[in-house]
C-alpha cells in the first residue's frame, strides 16, 4: 500500500485542507529531511572521535580522504536511521498464527483454557461460531 494515494487531513492550524499523497512520498520526506539536516553530524562525531583520542585518519586505503571509515561516516549514520525507520514505521508486523500459537503454548494450562473461553465467548458473540 506504500504506492497506493491516500487522503490526508492537514490540521486546522495549518488550513485543515485534504492532501493526497503516497505513502512512500511521506517516507521519501522523513529519510530526506533525516539525510539534509542530522546525517552530517555523523562526520562531526567522527572529527570528534578522532581528536580525542589523537589520531588524523581513520585509515590509508583511500590515500588523502583519511580511509574508508573517514568517507563513509554519514552513511553510516544514515543506515541505521533507515534501519530503524523501516522497522519501525514502514513494515507491519501482523502478528501470524503461528507466533499467537507459540505464545499461547507458553502460558499456564489453566491460562490457557481461560483463554479458550474468552475466545470461544467473543467469537460466539460476533457471530462467527455457532
Amino acid at each position: 500500500p506504500a504506492f497506493q494515494v491516500q487522503e490526508y487531513t492537514l490540521p486546522v492550524s495549518l488550513g485543515g485542507s485534504q492532501l493526497y499523497l503516497m505513502p512512500i512520498q511521506l517516507h521519501s520526506l522523513a529519510l530526506a529531511t533525516f539525510s539534509s539536516l542530522l546525517a552530517p553530524f555523523g562526520g562531526f562525531f567522527a572529527s570528534g572521535f578522532k581528536r580525542a583520542v589523537k589520531i588524523k585518519d581513520f585509515g590509508d586505503t583511500i590515500p588523502g580522504h583519511g580511509g574508508f571509515t573517514d568517507r563513509m561516516d554519514c552513511q553510516i549514520m544514515m543506515a541505521l536511521f533507515t534501519y530503524v525507520y523501516r522497522m519501525s514505521f514502514v513494515i507491519s508486523r501482523e502478528p501470524s498464527i503461528a507466533s499467537i500459537l507459540a505464545r499461547v503454548s507458553q502460558l499456564s494450562p489453566e491460562n490457557q483454557v481461560e483463554l479458550y473461553r474468552q475466545l470461544a465467548s467473543a467469537l460466539t458473540e460476533r457471530g462467527l461460531l455457532g
